[in-house]
Protein backbone atom coordinates (compact mmCIF):
# COMPACT_ATOMS: atom_id res chain seq x y z
CA UNK A 1 0.00 0.00 0.00
CA UNK A 2 0.93 2.99 -0.89
CA UNK A 3 -0.30 6.58 0.53
CA UNK A 4 -0.53 10.05 -0.62
CA UNK A 5 -1.51 13.02 1.39
CA UNK A 6 -3.27 16.42 0.66
CA UNK A 7 -6.20 18.65 1.85
CA UNK A 8 -9.68 19.64 0.19
CA UNK A 9 -9.66 22.92 -1.50
CA UNK A 10 -12.60 25.47 -2.00
CA UNK A 11 -12.63 24.06 -6.14
CA UNK A 12 -13.59 20.50 -4.79
CA UNK A 13 -16.31 21.11 -2.77
CA UNK A 14 -19.86 21.54 -3.84
CA UNK A 15 -22.23 24.41 -2.03
CA UNK A 16 -22.91 22.82 0.69
CA UNK A 17 -19.18 22.70 1.67
CA UNK A 18 -18.97 18.97 1.20
CA UNK A 19 -16.45 17.59 -1.45
CA UNK A 20 -18.49 16.56 -4.46
CA UNK A 21 -18.01 12.81 -5.15
CA UNK A 22 -16.12 12.75 -8.28
CA UNK A 23 -13.08 14.54 -6.81
CA UNK A 24 -12.86 10.95 -5.00
CA UNK A 25 -12.38 9.44 -8.18
CA UNK A 26 -9.98 12.12 -9.39
CA UNK A 27 -8.13 11.28 -6.21
CA UNK A 28 -8.13 7.72 -6.63
CA UNK A 29 -6.25 8.52 -10.06
CA UNK A 30 -3.45 10.71 -8.19
CA UNK A 31 -3.08 7.38 -6.25
CA UNK A 32 -2.88 5.06 -9.33
CA UNK A 33 -0.47 7.56 -10.82
CA UNK A 34 1.92 7.91 -7.47
CA UNK A 35 2.14 3.68 -7.22
CA UNK A 36 2.97 3.60 -10.85
CA UNK A 37 5.77 6.27 -10.08
CA UNK A 38 7.08 4.07 -7.18
CA UNK A 39 7.67 0.84 -9.58
CA UNK A 40 9.76 3.38 -11.74
CA UNK A 41 6.67 3.77 -14.56
CA UNK A 42 5.39 7.36 -15.68
CA UNK A 43 2.19 7.33 -17.84
CA UNK A 44 4.02 9.60 -20.32
CA UNK A 45 6.53 6.63 -20.87
CA UNK A 46 3.86 3.71 -21.29
CA UNK A 47 2.09 6.58 -23.83
CA UNK A 48 5.77 6.84 -25.23
CA UNK A 49 5.18 2.97 -26.06
CA UNK A 50 1.98 2.85 -27.60
CA UNK A 51 0.49 2.02 -24.06
CA UNK A 52 -2.74 3.08 -22.77
CA UNK A 53 -4.55 2.16 -19.71
CA UNK A 54 -8.42 2.56 -19.97
CA UNK A 55 -10.80 1.95 -16.98
CA UNK A 56 -13.32 -0.61 -17.25
CA UNK A 57 -14.57 -0.70 -13.98
CA UNK A 58 -14.33 1.61 -11.30
CA UNK A 59 -16.81 1.24 -7.83
CA UNK A 60 -16.96 3.52 -5.04
CA UNK A 61 -18.73 3.34 -1.57
CA UNK A 62 -19.10 6.69 0.49
CA UNK A 63 -18.69 6.50 4.09
CA UNK A 64 -18.15 9.68 5.37
CA UNK A 65 -18.12 13.31 4.22
CA UNK A 66 -15.04 15.27 4.00
CA UNK A 67 -15.51 19.00 3.99
CA UNK A 68 -13.46 22.61 3.26
CA UNK A 69 -10.20 22.22 4.76
CA UNK A 70 -9.76 18.24 5.91
CA UNK A 71 -6.78 16.56 6.06
CA UNK A 72 -7.06 13.51 3.76
CA UNK A 73 -4.83 10.02 2.58
CA UNK A 74 -5.31 8.55 0.02
CA UNK A 75 -4.31 4.61 0.74
CA UNK A 76 -3.33 2.72 -3.04
CA UNK A 77 -3.18 -1.17 -3.15
CA UNK A 78 -2.79 -3.20 -6.16
CA UNK A 79 -5.27 -5.56 -5.77
CA UNK A 80 -4.29 -7.40 -9.04
CA UNK A 81 -2.04 -7.91 -12.02
CA UNK A 82 -1.37 -9.57 -14.91
CA UNK A 83 0.02 -8.40 -18.42
CA UNK A 84 -3.58 -7.85 -19.75
CA UNK A 85 -5.00 -5.62 -16.31
CA UNK A 86 -4.16 -4.41 -13.21
CA UNK A 87 -6.79 -3.88 -10.52
CA UNK A 88 -6.47 -1.36 -7.49
CA UNK A 89 -8.11 -0.79 -4.15
CA UNK A 90 -8.54 2.22 -2.37
CA UNK A 91 -9.61 3.98 1.20
CA UNK A 92 -9.90 7.61 1.40
CA UNK A 93 -9.59 8.61 4.90
CA UNK A 94 -10.00 11.59 7.02
CA UNK A 95 -7.31 12.45 8.73
CA UNK A 96 -8.34 14.71 11.87
CA UNK A 97 -10.44 11.16 13.43
CA UNK A 98 -9.26 8.24 10.81
CA UNK A 99 -12.95 8.24 9.36
CA UNK A 100 -13.43 6.12 6.45
CA UNK A 101 -14.72 8.62 3.64
CA UNK A 102 -14.63 6.58 0.47
CA UNK A 103 -13.97 3.04 -0.51
CA UNK A 104 -12.92 2.29 -4.04
CA UNK A 105 -12.05 -0.39 -6.83
CA UNK A 106 -10.70 0.17 -10.38
CA UNK A 107 -9.82 -2.17 -13.04
CA UNK A 108 -7.70 -0.74 -15.74
CA UNK A 109 -6.97 -2.70 -18.84
CA UNK A 110 -3.55 -2.37 -20.93
CA UNK A 111 -4.38 -1.44 -24.50
CA UNK A 112 -2.71 -0.25 -27.49
CA UNK A 113 -3.37 3.36 -29.19
CA UNK A 114 -6.26 1.84 -31.04
CA UNK A 115 -8.05 0.37 -28.07
CA UNK A 116 -7.47 -3.14 -28.34
CA UNK A 117 -6.13 -5.22 -25.31
CA UNK A 118 -2.79 -5.19 -26.15
CA UNK A 119 -0.11 -7.72 -23.48
CA UNK A 120 1.73 -5.36 -21.52
CA UNK A 121 5.64 -5.70 -22.42
CA UNK A 122 8.06 -7.78 -20.12
CA UNK A 123 10.43 -4.75 -19.02
CA UNK A 124 6.89 -2.83 -18.13
CA UNK A 125 5.11 -5.61 -16.32
CA UNK A 126 8.61 -6.60 -14.54
CA UNK A 127 8.87 -3.20 -13.05
CA UNK A 128 4.97 -3.19 -12.09
CA UNK A 129 4.95 -6.95 -10.73
CA UNK A 130 8.23 -6.48 -8.57
CA UNK A 131 6.30 -3.91 -6.43
CA UNK A 132 3.20 -6.16 -6.43
CA UNK A 133 5.15 -8.88 -4.97
CA UNK A 134 6.67 -7.31 -2.09
CA UNK A 135 3.43 -6.00 -1.27
CA UNK A 136 1.63 -9.22 -1.45
CA UNK A 137 4.50 -10.59 0.88
CA UNK A 138 3.48 -8.12 3.09
CA UNK A 139 0.29 -9.17 3.50
CA UNK A 140 1.24 -12.77 4.14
Amino acid sequence: MFTIRDDVRFSETDMMGVVYHPNYLHWMEMGRIDYLKRCGVTLNELMADGILFPITEVSTQYKNSLTLGDSYEVQTTMSGLNKAKMEYTYKIIRLRDGAVAVEGYTRNLFTDTQGKIKRLPDHWFKKINDVYQQEEKKHE
